[in-house]
């Protein structure tokens, strides 16, 4: 994306007609938030004058620590295409600051901010490329969503099964508008479930990417009389939608996951970042699968990671390493969602990676069989472990993980505990269909 200075976005609001500008910034779960002000306040806040109440926003602070500071990073700035032209509406995604001048501990973008900077202090960046899972389903009269998929279609297939082509067509449209590099969209596996990648970039970039990626899509989908959504698992004997997070570290303008001297071409890094992932596999699933329904998704037979192993070969363990070497040598993991807050994701991972490099942390050989089909006892053989198969199980494994406690901060790691106490909890006292159907005659 372009590099704008606060001079640009000024220039650029002119040239563009912009009324209106939204400041963005999401709260610690990832969702979007927005303060809408007039062209006539950018300079304002372009000189990071503007402050909002920042005990409204879940998981920020207490109400009398409440004065905040949105200061706006000028090359997030963006006309959005879908609006009117005269009079048009952009927005900037903000940092957000203490009233003391202080980087907030709580915003999500500032953790994933000091984590690329531990990255930068050992001679690296961080590059990845998401690839974002939704499904859309169809509004009821009056306009609230069903669960109800617009089509009978499955991968890859196209019109006229995929009556969702359109509306896929629209958003791709409206993304590269604003500066994304669409590499591909298409139907995925189950009915009404599509995929739309766009190309790698730093970690930062590509996290304001997904945010808007997913304001985007909805703009979009409402537009076509639909609704999508982003939740893991949305029908029960279905795939759920995942988001795979392709990562490589780049040092010196090389990809420092290559190695053309080694047998599968893997530097000693990337096998120590793969490593890092694997033995904080458990804590990172609480942060990359965040709710009650995530834990759905993460089951055998709908093709979502379930076992901590790598493969440069198969698609059945939690991380693979695509074939593709040189600059496009990376480690993808299998088990986010599109649920969770990109910044703590990547931030985790990151941590957990260069833990692993600092360590020189091995991972065990490569399982190049369907783990699916193995028994439990080779499973146990082979010392392949699971990931959490609750909310619950995930959260205890982030309370034993000083890494990954540390990568989140005490403010974010806090709240979001607390958070997820409460979830759970709300979760286990609820009777659903399931247990009525299966109990209320039978007992």
């Amino acid at each position: 994306m372009p590099k704008y200075s606060a001079e640009d976005v000024r220039a650029l609001c002119k040239e563009r007609d912009v009324k209106f500008i939204r400041l963005q910034f999401t709260d610690i779960f990832g969702v979007l938030k927005n303060v809408a002000i007039t062209v006539e306040q950018l300079d304002k806040a372009l000189n990071n004058e503007l402050m909002f109440d920042g005990s409204s926003i879940e998981g920020f602070v207490r109400i009398e620590e409440s004065d905040m500071y949105l200061r706006p990073d000028p090359n997030t700035f963006q006309v959005f295409p879908w609006k009117p032209r005269e009079g048009a509406v952009a927005r900037m995604i903000c940092d957000i600051y203490n009233s003391d001048g202080t980087p907030f501990i709580g915003d999500p973008r500032y953790v994933l901010r000091r984590a690329l900077a531990e990255a930068e202090e050992m001679g690296y960046t961080m590059n990845v490329g998401p690839e974002a899972e939704f499904f859309l389903f169809h509004v009821d009269s009056e306009g609230r969503p069903t669960t109800v998929t617009h089509d009978r279609a499955g991968y890859f297939d196209l019109t006229p099964v995929d009556l969702g082509e359109d509306a896929r067509r629209d958003m791709v449209l409206m993304l590269e508008e604003m500066g994304f590099e669409v590499e591909a969209s298409h139907h995925e596996v189950a009915p009404g479930q599509h995929e739309i990648d766009f190309k790698y970039s730093d970690a930062l970039d590509v996290a304001d990417k997904i945010v808007t990626f997913k304001f985007v899509v909805r703009t979009v989908a409402q537009r076509h009389g639909l609704h999508a959504s982003f939740m893991p698992k949305p029908v029960f004997g279905i795939a759920g939608s995942g988001m795979h997070m392709n990562m490589s570290l780049m040092k010196d303008n090389e990809n420092a996951f290559y190695d053309p001297n080694t047998d599968n071409k893997l530097s000693a890094e990337a096998m120590h970042y793969v490593g890092g992932l694997m033995k904080h596999a458990k804590a990172i699933t609480s942060v990359t699968n965040p709710t009650v329904n995530s834990y759905k998704r993460l089951v055998t037979g709908y093709e979502a990671p379930v076992y901590i192993a790598w493969s440069a070969r198969n698609r059945s363990p939690l991380i693979r390493i695509p074939a593709k070497r040189g600059m496009s040598t990376r480690v993808e993991l299998r088990s986010p969602d599109p649920s969770c807050n990109p910044y703590l994701a990547f931030a985790v991972c990151l941590r957990a990676g260069l833990d692993g490099i600092k360590n020189k942390m091995t991972p065990p050989a490569s399982c190049d069989r369907n783990i699916y089909e193995m028994t439990d006892k080779e499973r146990l053989d082979l010392g392949i472990d699971c990931l959490p198969e609750t909310l619950k199980d995930a959260t205890h494994e982030l309370k034993n993980d000083p890494v990954i406690k540390e990568a989140l901060g005490p403010h974010v790691y806090d709240r979001y505990m607390e958070a997820k106490k409460i979830e759970w909890n709300r979760y286990r006292m609820q009777v659903s269909d399931w247990e009525l159907e299966e109990y209320l005659t039978k007992f």
